[in-house]
């Protein structure tokens, strides 16, 4: 029953995309955000609700491809992604992993890089753009909905400082806020308003209650960029970000995680990240050069091992050191250029203040990447999109803001 339900909705879905494609974008980056990997578990397993999301998010790709076309995306990533699926292959898959466990890897690596291969007229980027910056208020507000149902705890505490996760967790709202605030800031190099700024701070707000410490700094460095273009116009984010400060300072306050941490010295702490470092650089020196397969980062802990339980995730933490087992040092260096090249081109059509701002996100990105999940989580899927939006921008030649 619950296939059919699956296999119903997606076939409602995939008409509705050709009818009303802005309606469908809206409610997927909405129910993404919201995390139904968390408060719906009940339905289905967490691996499963994630798999049936970024399944949807393909789903509409290809439906939005076939109603405005198809675009060759020469140096998209998922085209790497699929190199090191074939690399695994021929040089040997870690053992326990088996083919169909690579290939649902595969699928999850590249479904946030499908939007590349579309092309997004302007009423749809308009569309995915408002999503995403309604995205994380949806999450708080769903949070505050199921606190009654018992499907959601909105607030976690973690040694003895609060953390804000609405109906997710509180490091994945980090990170849809921190692609909110991006997207805020672009809008405001495009066409500078009041609007722009009070959004802008009131999402390093949402960040700063989530006690997520990288984004909370990635977030102050790209509102940096923005006061050197746009100084004047940016004196009330300067005095927000001052007073942010001033707040580190208050003790009444110092429940809040990002506050806390300041007083407990434990700012540069990893969250116990680096003890399963060791495991996946010991991974890598077995198969330094092709790596072993997608999906083998999964493996090289157990979930059922002393240290996963101690950590709740038997996930790297580093993307850097995921992809080396997976991918070895060729295809991790055939990533990173990519990476490179990807932004460089699809950037260089825009005006100089919103190109360099673009170009930093992915430089934001890649040190964010050296200490969380960045290309395998849901929250990947957000900025990948607005990535292609910008990119599609750029290539039909529409530079300004949508209204």
């Amino acid at each position: 029953m619950l296939q059919f339900l699956v296999a119903l909705g997606a076939a409602l879905v995939l008409a509705l995309t050709f009818v009303r494609p802005d309606l469908c974008l809206w409610l997927w980056v909405l129910v993404l955000e919201t995390s139904p990997d968390s408060w719906g578990m009940a339905l289905l397993g967490r691996e499963e609700m994630i798999a049936l999301v970024k399944g949807f998010g393909v789903m509409l790709a290809l439906a939005l491809a076939c109603r405005y076309g198809a675009r060759w995306d020469k140096f998209n990533p998922a085209l790497g992604f699929g190199a090191v699926f074939l690399a695994g292959l021929v040089h040997g898959l870690y053992p326990g992993l088996g083919l169909p466990e690579s290939l649902r890897s595969l699928i999850g690596s590249v479904a946030p890089f499908l939007f590349g291969f579309v092309r997004l007229p302007p009423d749809i980027i308009r569309a995915a753009r408002h999503a995403l910056l309604a995205g994380p208020l949806a999450c708080i507000g769903l949070g505050a909905l199921l606190v009654p149902l018992g499907l959601s705890s909105f607030c976690a505490w973690q040694d003895g400082a609060l953390r804000l996760g609405g109906s997710g967790e509180p490091p994945f709202l980090a990170a849809f806020a921190l692609t909110a605030l991006y997207v805020t800031l672009d809008l405001h190099l495009a066409a500078p308003r009041p609007r722009w700024v009070a959004l802008a701070l009131l999402y390093l707000l949402i960040i700063a209650l989530t006690g997520a410490r990288v984004p909370l700094a990635l977030g102050f460095a790209a509102c940096g960029y923005v006061l050197l273009m746009r100084g004047r116009v940016m004196e009330i984010a300067a005095a927000g970000a001052a007073g942010a400060l001033a707040l580190i300072a208050a003790t009444p306050l110092s429940f809040v995680r990002a506050i806390a941490l300041t007083r407990l010295g434990e700012a540069t702490d990893l969250s116990n990240r680096n003890l399963i470092w060791p495991d996946f650089t010991a991974a890598f020196a077995r198969s330094p050069w092709l790596g072993w397969g997608l999906g083998a980062g999964k493996l090289v802990v157990p979930l059922d091992a002393p240290l996963s339980r101690l950590l709740g995730t038997n996930a790297a933490h580093n993307e850097y050191l995921r992809l080396a087992v997976e991918a070895g040092l060729l295809g991790s260096g055939l990533l990173l250029t990519l990476f490179i090249l990807w932004a460089r081109r699809g950037t260089r059509a825009l005006p100089p203040p919103r190109r360099g701002f673009i170009r930093l996100v992915f430089l934001l990105f890649a040190l964010h990447s050296a200490t969380d999940n960045t290309l395998i989580a849901t929250t990947s899927s957000a900025l990948f999109l607005w990535f292609a939006c910008i990119f599609a921008e750029a290539g039909n030649g529409t530079r300004g803001a949508p209204p």
